[in-house]
């Protein structure tokens, strides 16, 4: 059998889709397995032992777009299709290639190009993420093989990073000048997608003092190109040395950087669930958003939240006084994250 996922479209829901992919591979183990995906997710799925290949594309508008990446996959003639995005565009796609069996979720008007439209399920709004993903490869598991195992699977998030890949990653923050011998403390202060969702750049200026007066800890701050201003906020106004490498890794490069990291200090971003699948620590400040249905999914992360009345608003502006991020002082979060530092001998 020849299978096609459909990837996710943000890195946070990437990481939140390993488990149904994991799932996808045990259920059909002889399967070949491909993953198309935009082309950044290469980075993230590099070494994953759970899928054969990488179909990657960069986004085209229009028609153009879709008999390009059309012309890519029917030649193929896959058997299977799972489609984890939403949207009409995709399933278009799947439907022009000719894939056999095509497993989504009716939305956006797109059932009749489905050959198996799945019904959005009555938990979406409660559940973990991880969970409407599997639900996709649970529906293709029962329909195919007329089997339930799916449904009481554990999630797994972890990703394989090589270990050539951390060597690069050690020396590249040696390169920009961190000490190796001391701890290695990542922040993510940025957010692509919401303003409501960022931790105040001084309260991440302060945290990084508090950690270097203390600790003596390297403090490295990770985001994209579009966090860069934010990043560069919180180096200005940081009284200790901080490492900037906001914008200026690769996807690749970044999680490797994350998987060496002794902990990671983020907003609830795309990085915050690459950092615990990497195996690395992780604290996610959460304040508009459902830490139910959207923090990393994994032991090693914590969540830290001020409980206020009108969270989670689910906002990307905040109306009145920040509440929720602001009352989450940078004492109390170096209070938390302290004694997982003394953990790992730091």
């Amino acid at each position: 059998m020849k299978i096609l996922i459909r990837g996710t479209n943000w890195i946070g829901d990437a990481v939140m889709s390993i488990p149904a992919m994991r799932e996808l591979r045990r259920v059909f183990p002889d399967a070949h397995i491909s993953l198309h995906t935009r082309s950044w997710a290469e980075g993230i799925f590099r070494d994953a032992d759970f899928i054969d290949e990488i179909i990657a594309f960069d986004k085209e508008s229009g028609l153009n777009g879709i008999v390009s990446e059309t012309k890519r996959i029917g030649h193929r003639h896959f058997d299977l299709g799972i489609i984890f995005p939403n949207s009409y565009r995709s399933a278009a796609l799947a439907k022009i290639a000719n894939i056999k069996r095509r497993f989504g979720y009716a939305k956006e008007g797109r059932r009749f190009l489905l050959t198996d439209p799945v019904t959005i399920p009555e938990w979406k709004n409660s559940r973990h993420e991880v969970f409407y993903y599997l639900n996709l490869v649970a529906e293709a598991e029962q329909k195919i093989l007329g089997t339930n195992s799916v449904e009481s699977c554990e999630p797994d998030i972890s990703l394989n990073i090589s270990e050539e890949r951390r060597n690069n990653a050690r020396l590249l923050l040696e390169k920009a000048g961190c000490d190796l011998s001391k701890p290695l403390v990542g922040f993510g202060p940025g957010s692509t997608n919401s303003m409501a969702k960022r931790w105040p750049a001084e309260n991440f200026a302060s945290l990084a003092g508090l950690l270097k007066a203390k600790h003596d800890a390297n403090i490295i701050l990770m985001g994209s190109s579009s966090e860069k201003g934010v990043a560069e906020n919180v180096s200005q106004l940081a009284k200790a040395q901080v490492v900037d490498l906001a914008g200026s890794t690769t996807l690749a490069d970044a999680t490797a950087l994350l998987a060496e990291m002794d902990i990671f200090i983020s907003n609830d971003m795309g990085l915050a669930h690459l950092a615990a699948a990497a195996g690395t620590p992780v604290y996610v400040l959460f304040g508009p958003t459902n830490p139910i249905t959207t923090r990393p999914f994994a032991e090693n992360a914590t969540v830290i939240r001020e409980t206020v009345e009108c969270s989670p608003c689910m906002l990307r502006e905040c109306p009145i006084d920040h509440r929720c991020m602001t009352r989450m002082t940078p004492q109390w979060v170096f209070d938390m994250v302290i004694d997982r530092l003394r953990e790992k001998g730091r």
